[in-house]
């Protein structure tokens, strides 16, 4: 092993261009993802005819689909049909199409947690069907779904290592090209990757905790 050689600044600076590509696909990812999720959970929570069958149709298949297979789908397949994203996007289509599914079926089952006798509550005060969602229900349940949201969240920041499968320049394909340089930077780069994936997600854990209790 080689800590000072692994470690020069030339390879923690290689390492944090990776963690930069990382914390980039995650982002974009999570937004998305948390939008076409709060719509897909809220359109089979409202049961929406024909919508609603067809968004759990989707959402069961897709959460049965192993991630690194979409990430094959999005870069390989896609261009057969005419579409053709780059590396960075490819991985965040199948992060956000992963993650939708994810994130659809935790907030349905938040919005599900939620006593009927509150929707009777809020329509009987003169709320629209709607309004009482709005405000009574959603509130409600943004307390039990904060937590695992934001597990989901550090999964995902997890998941994008797949992506190194389709060459993006994130922390983990960094790393692999350093110590693929020399073997005596394997150990060192597996322990500054795995301290750099530590300080992200223990970062979105402790964020985590601290929405749980502003919210309780």
């Amino acid at each position: 092993m080689d800590f000072t050689g692994a470690y020069s600044w030339v390879n923690i600076r290689f390492l944090l261009d990776g963690l930069l590509v990382t914390l980039e696909i995650a982002a974009i990812s999570i937004i998305l993802s948390f939008i076409i999720g709060a719509i897909l959970g809220l359109v089979r929570y409202m049961k929406v005819p024909v919508l609603s069958f067809l968004a759990g149709a989707i959402v069961d298949i897709i959460r049965n689909l192993p991630l690194l297979l979409i990430i094959f789908f999005t870069y390989f397949a896609l261009p057969q049909i005419g579409i053709r994203l780059s590396i960075f996007w490819s991985a965040v289509a199948a992060m956000t199409i992963f993650e939708s599914a994810m994130l659809s079926e935790i907030i349905r089952g938040g919005l599900n947690s939620i006593p009927v006798g509150q929707m009777e509550a809020g329509r009987s005060t003169g709320l629209t069907y709607a309004q009482t969602i709005w405000y009574i229900i959603i509130p409600q349940a943004l307390r039990a779904m904060v937590p695992p949201i934001v597990s989901q969240f550090v999964a995902l920041v997890k998941d994008t290592s797949l992506a190194t499968i389709i060459t993006l320049p994130e922390l983990t394909h960094n790393a692999r090209i350093v110590y693929g340089q020399d073997t005596n930077f394997v150990i060192p780069m597996f322990i500054a990757m795995g301290f750099l994936y530590w300080v992200v997600c223990y970062t979105l854990s402790k964020l985590s905790k601290r929405l749980e209790t502003s919210n309780a």
